[in-house]
């Protein structure tokens, strides 16, 4: 006869023995979004970059960016040039026409292209997470203007006007050039922000923080920003990549820092000096390749990022 008064069984556990490796990252990568490959490795590529920067400068001599510091035209380790020298270990990856090594340009110039990007990205941001903000939940005039003015502001071509800034003004430092893209890379942000806090302003916490007389400030800032801080990286990495290939566009073009090393200066130099009819490819495709890998990265992080602030586009 059964007993009444047994316990009733207690709910199984469920069975992961079943389950294989890529499930079980998948399921944790699920309950933690930032445990995310995507995000990861383009981190790791941009982490990459800064190490080389930094690491760089200590032990490679970054003073042979100067012009006469090897021979000129010296082909990478192990590589013939077109006149049967073999590449030594002097200069790892060659030299230019002027003998500079490509390896300390890359060292110095990668980070300084990284730097222009993420200080024109931080400014545009930080004007149009303020902004934004106004705009959405001010509303009135003050959104009124200021809609007006990003929309005005969205529609003049960006490279037109700093081709002729730079040109009337000469040589530039790389923190004046990251100001002045950073002039025209915050109308995007305002816009996007100002959308979400319209569709924010009217949810309940909002409501119950005005009720409580919390001020404007305070509501905008410590009550409604956290929620939107994933989507925030994911427009400031946007904007960093919008950022680095306006700088590298205006470089190549020769309109940039004149004296500083940076990988479109790099590109602007080899092209300039015939490095393509010259088959001096290291002088020129080495950079392009460091560049594509800084994008790989950026794009990395920004689709990680997505899927952190969309749980829609996370999958088990």
């Amino acid at each position: 006869m059964e007993d009444r008064n047994a316990a009733a069984p207690e709910t199984a556990a469920p069975d992961m023995t079943g389950l294989s490796r890529a499930q079980l990252r998948r399921m944790k990568r699920f309950e933690n979004p930032w445990l995310n490959p995507k995000l990861l490795w383009g981190l790791g590529l941009l982490l990459g970059i800064v190490a080389l920067g930094i690491l760089g400068r200590i032990f490679w001599d970054t003073e042979m960016v100067f012009t006469g510091s090897g021979l000129p035209r010296q082909a990478p380790v192990g590589i013939e040039n077109l006149r049967g020298q073999v590449g030594s270990w002097a200069h790892p990856l060659g030299t230019d026409v002027t003998g500079k090594d490509i390896l300390a340009l890359l060292i110095v110039g990668a980070p300084n292209s990284l730097y222009v990007g993420v200080l024109a990205s931080l400014i545009g941001m930080s004007i149009g997470i303020f902004l934004g903000f106004s705009a959405g939940f001010i509303g009135g005039r003050t959104d009124d203007v200021i809609r007006v003015g990003s929309d005005v502001m969205i529609t003049i071509p960006p490279l037109l006007i700093l081709v002729v800034f730079q040109a009337a003004y000469g040589d530039i430092s790389l923190t004046i050039m990251a100001i002045l893209i950073a002039c025209f890379v915050w109308q995007s942000p305002t816009r996007l922000i100002r959308a979400q806090v319209l569709s924010m302003r009217e949810s309940g916490y909002v409501q119950m923080a005005r009720l409580s007389g919390a001020s404007t400030w305070h509501i905008m800032f410590r009550e409604m920003l956290p929620n939107l801080v994933p989507y925030l990286f994911g427009s400031f990495i946007a904007n960093v990549t919008t950022s680095i290939v306006t700088a590298v566009g205006l470089e190549v073009l020769g309109l940039g820092p004149q004296r500083i090393p940076t990988l479109g200066r790099v590109i602007y130099d080899a092209i300039n000096s015939g490095a393509l009819i010259q088959n001096l490819w290291w002088w020129w495709g080495i950079p392009t390749l460091l560049l594509a890998v800084m994008f790989i990265g950026l794009l990395l992080v920004n689709l990680g990022l997505d899927e952190v602030s969309n749980p829609r586009l996370r999958r088990l």
